[in-house]
């Protein structure tokens, strides 16, 4: 899955924000699954580097909405 720096979300359009942000909500529910069943993770740091990718996706977003008001 593709993390995202804060520059490169301001260059996705709203309908990509939109897409990527589904797709890193069903990875770290998947993510999350796996070590709630007893599993160990393949990078333990995954589930903070995708929750934090989603922070600025919907901090974008945000931004987005608040402008155009």
């Amino acid at each position: 899955m593709a993390i995202f720096r804060a520059h490169e979300v301001r260059q996705l359009s709203d309908v990509e924000l939109g897409e990527q942000l589904q797709k890193l909500k069903l990875d770290l529910m998947q993510s999350r699954g796996k070590v709630s069943a007893g599993g160990a993770p393949e990078n333990p740091g995954h589930i903070r580097v995708v929750r934090r990718t989603i922070a600025r996706i919907i901090t974008e977003q945000n931004a987005r909405r608040t402008k155009q008001a």
